[in-house]
């Protein structure tokens, strides 16, 4: 029996005193001190966000449930990155590299009571320098590991040489020595199966956030500055920005609260819902539900997934003995059936879908199966 995690794990990354442990609140509604000086060591903070969906609040309200699961995103915030310190970053890679995405937090307000690592805020060169603090890292890595491949030639230990592995990093090792991030490197599915398990950190996507003084958070200075960075940023990445306080304010308010909180300011909606739809997106993913008595969960899977994969998100016994998918779009369950699986059986709105199907953004479904 093996049942599969449907998270997706984001790092949150970026220089000391760059507001992270605050962004981490903010994101998260956890109440973790902020401290102004740089911490070079300590326990890394993980917490489990629910993905907000009123798709599953709609299923929810109809099915009424004995349980309600929302798809989930799992946080990790830890010590900074430390300009030029080689050592100091390395447990920062070490603790982060297998993280889907990383949330670079970068610093734009400015506090004379917060010292800024660099000297003060600037931000377009903070980034520049993280992008390289990353690059740098992975570069180690594929010296190291290059110079072990070389090490087993020379002893004569061939069979444990993989020349697909070390072409693709003699590919990767010249990206970097160009100082371009691996992310840009277009690399086959081939390719980056061989350099998998080395998990380079400059190869994730990569969402740049602006943590902005209270006043500049919708202002034109910040559209400005988001333009000039997304003119750095090159694949597989997105910026915004946000002001850390206000948000990890709102975070601690009840629903209610946060809901005149946000009129008052005129915002929205938290910025949660726009990181995780920014990250869902940099990561091509989506989520399909299954639906019934016991429970509504909402399931978070690539795009393009084949139902039995889709399946396997589940249960891995359900992939290996798929038979059919018995699909409904949930739009067509909401507006042409009004809710009822038996009136979207009688309009003959569900469909039998087999090992071919690519699994779509909200369907629902139940898998048949034979174990």
């Amino acid at each position: 029996m093996c049942y599969k995690s449907s998270s997706m794990k984001i790092a949150i990354t970026g220089f000391s005193n760059s507001g992270k442990t605050t962004i981490f609140n903010a994101i998260t509604g956890q109440r973790l001190e902020t401290a102004v000086y740089p911490s070079v060591g300590g326990e890394p903070h993980l917490a489990v966000v629910g993905v907000p969906d009123e798709r599953v609040d709609r299923l929810s309200a109809i099915f009424k449930p004995k349980k309600t699961t929302y798809a989930t995103v799992d946080y990790i915030d830890y010590i900074g990155l430390t300009r030029g310190d080689q050592k100091q970053n390395a447990k920062v890679h070490a603790l982060i590299k297998d993280a889907d995405a990383l949330l670079l937090v970068v610093r734009v307000f400015e506090d004379p009571a917060v010292m800024h690592p660099l000297g003060g805020a600037d931000p377009l060169r903070d980034l520049r320098s993280l992008e390289a603090e990353l690059v740098l890292g992975d570069f180690l890595l594929v010296e190291k590991r290059l110079e072990g491949i070389e090490e087993s030639i020379k002893k004569g230990r061939k069979e444990k040489v993989s020349e697909a592995e070390r072409t693709v990093l003699l590919k990767c090792r010249d990206c970097l020595e160009g100082e371009r991030p691996l992310r840009e490197l277009p690399l086959d599915p081939e390719e980056l199966k061989a350099i998998r398990h080395l998990e380079f950190l400059s190869i994730k996507p990569e969402v740049v956030l602006f943590n902005v003084a209270e006043d500049e958070a919708g202002g034109a200075k910040t559209e400005a500055l988001i333009q000039a960075a997304s003119g750095i940023l090159r694949e597989r990445t997105a910026v915004f920005a946000m002001s850390g306080k206000i948000e990890m304010e709102l975070a601690q308010l009840a629903p209610e609260e946060q809901k005149a909180f946000l009129e008052d300011l005129k915002i929205e909606e938290p910025a949660l819902n726009r990181l995780i739809r920014i990250s869902y997106g940099l990561l091509d993913l989506m989520s399909f539900f299954t639906a019934g008595e016991d429970e509504v969960k909402a399931w978070t899977i690539k795009k393009d997934t084949p139902a039995p994969r889709a399946a396997g998100k589940i249960h891995s016994d359900i992939e290996k003995g798929f038979i059919r998918a018995e699909v409904i779009a949930y739009d067509d369950f909401i507006v042409k059936s009004g809710g009822s699986m038996a009136e979207a059986r009688k309009l003959g709105l569900l469909r039998l879908e087999g090992r071919d199907y690519l699994v779509r953004d909200g369907d629902i479904i139940n898998f048949r199966f034979n174990i």
